[in-house]
C-alpha cells in the first residue's frame, strides 16, 4: 500500500472515532476561534481604514503639498507659490479655459457624537472655484452649493448623521461666528464625513494666510513625471508632489502600522497559547489511540502515516475553529461604521482575511501537532502497547 493511500485510511480512522475524544478536540477548536475571531476583529479597523483611503481620491488627479509633510494639515503653501503652481504647464483646463487646479485648507471643527455626546472633531476642508468640479463623485442631495465669500458650510452626508447639529439649516460655531448648513453631499469615500466652506472666506476665520495643499487634475497621466519635475525643481518652490491616489494610499497605510504592529503581538501571544492546547490534545489522542496505533504498525502502516494523520486532525480541528471565528468576526463587525482621528470607515473582513485565518490555523496546528505526530511516528508495535 503506497504511503498516501495509508495516510487516507489512517486519517479517516482519527475521524470516525473523533467523537471519543469530543471533548478534548474541543480545546483546539475553542482556542483557534478565539485566535481568528480576536485577529480579524481587529484587523477590520485596518482593512477597513487602507480600504476606504485607497479608494479615496480621482486618479487622474495630483495633490501638492509643502516639503515634506505627511498629511495635509501639516502642510503649508504661501500664496505667492500658490499662484505659480495652479498655473504651471501640464494641468487641464476647464471649459472657460481656467486650470483645473484648487487650493485648499484642512482643519478640525469640535463637534459632538449624536451617540454618546462626546466632543469630536469633525474634519472640515475648503474649496476653491474648481472644488467641486475636482471631485467627480461629489453632489449636492439636499439643499445648495455655499455661495463662495459667504459665511456658509455644507456637509457630507455621513458627517450629518454622526453629529448633532449638522443637518442643512443648523449653525456650526466658528472663530468669527455662527456659520448655516446650507447644503448636504456626498462623494461615496472620505469626504462624506467632513464639512466644506469657500476657502478665500475660511482663511481669514481662522487667521491664516497660507493654504495647506493644491489639488489639481492633469491634460494626461502622462503629464505626472514633468509636472513634478518641474515643480519640484523650481527654486521658487518647496513643495511635494503625489498622484492623489497614492497619497490617500500612503496615508491609510502609515496609519495603520502602529495598529498591524499591536494586533499581531497580541494575537501570535494567543496563538502560542492555543499551540500549548493542540500539543496537549493531540498528545493525549495519541495516547489514548495507542491500541489502534500498535494494530495499525502490525498491519504493515509505516510510522510516517500515522504521523501525518495526526497533523491533519490537528489541522482540521484548528481550521474549523479559525472559520467560526472568523463567521463570527465579520457578523458582528463587517460594515460597522469605524473612525480615526476624524476619518469615518466602514470596518472590512474580507475574502482575504478568511484566508489568513485559515492559514494561522495550519500554522498553529503544526506547531502544537509536530511532536505527538513524531512520537506516535516512533512507536513501535511493543511501544504502542506498553503505552496503553
Amino acid at each position: 500500500m503506497n504511503a498516501i493511500r495509508q495516510i487516507a485510511v489512517v486519517s479517516l480512522l482519527n475521524f470516525r472515532t473523533l467523537q471519543r475524544r469530543f471533548w478534548q478536540s474541543l480545546v483546539i477548536v475553542i482556542g483557534m476561534t478565539c485566535v481568528s475571531g480576536v485577529l480579524l476583529s481587529l484587523l477590520s479597523v485596518t482593512e477597513g481604514m487602507e480600504q476606504t483611503y485607497r479608494a479615496t481620491g480621482d486618479a487622474r488627479n495630483v495633490i501638492v503639498v509643502s516639503h515634506g509633510s505627511d498629511r495635509e494639515d501639516n502642510s503649508s503653501i504661501p500664496r505667492d507659490q500658490a499662484r505659480i503652481i495652479v498655473n504651471a504647464p501640464g494641468i487641464a483646463r476647464a471649459a472657460d479655459g481656467s486650470p483645473l487646479a484648487d487650493t485648499g485648507f484642512v482643519a478640525g471643527i469640535p463637534a459632538v457624537l449624536k451617540k454618546n455626546g462626546a466632543t469630536f472633531a469633525v474634519r472640515f476642508i475648503t474649496f476653491g472655484k474648481m472644488g467641486a468640479a475636482l471631485r467627480p463623485g461629489f453632489h449636492l442631495v439636499a439643499g445648495r452649493m455655499f455661495r463662495p465669500g459667504s459665511h456658509e458650510l455644507i456637509v457630507g452626508t455621513l458627517a450629518q448623521s454622526k453629529f448633532k447639529g449638522m443637518a442643512v439649516g443648523d449653525k456650526v460655531t466658528m472663530p468669527n461666528g455662527q456659520w448655516p448648513i446650507v447644503g448636504m453631499f456626498t462623494t461615496g469615500d472620505l469626504m462624506d464625513g467632513v464639512l466644506v466652506g469657500d476657502t478665500e472666506t475660511v482663511l481669514p476665520a481662522m487667521r491664516r494666510n497660507s493654504y495647506n495643499m493644491i489639488i489639481a487634475r492633469l491634460a494626461s497621466p502622462g503629464d505626472f513625471p514633468a509636472f513634478r519635475k518641474a515643480l519640484t525643481q523650481n527654486p521658487l518652490l518647496t513643495v511635494d508632489v503625489m498622484r492623489l491616489t497614492d497619497w490617500n494610499a500612503r496615508i491609510g497605510a502609515d496609519s495603520a502600522v502602529f495598529f498591524h504592529v499591536l494586533i499581531y503581538g497580541v494575537s501570535i501571544i494567543l496563538a502560542v497559547g492555543a499551540a500549548f492546547g493542540c500539543f496537549n490534545t493531540m498528545y493525549a489522542a495519541v495516547e489514548m489511540r495507542s491500541t489502534e496505533i500498535a494494530t495499525l504498525r502490525a498491519l504493515g502502516y509505516r510510522g510516517i502515516a500515522v504521523a501525518f494523520s495526526v497533523i491533519l486532525e490537528a489541522s482540521a480541528l484548528s481550521v474549523a475553529g479559525a472559520l467560526i471565528g472568523a463567521g463570527i468576526a465579520w457578523s458582528l463587525y463587517n460594515g460597522v461604521q469605524g473612525s480615526m482621528g476624524w476619518d469615518f470607515f466602514k470596518l472590512t473582513v474580507s475574502p482575504a482575511m478568511f484566508g489568513m485565518a485559515m492559514a494561522w490555523a495550519i500554522a498553529v496546528s503544526i506547531l502544537g501537532g509536530i511532536l505527538p505526530s513524531l512520537r506516535a511516528a516512533r512507536w513501535t508495535v511493543a511501544d504502542a502497547l506498553r503505552a496503553r
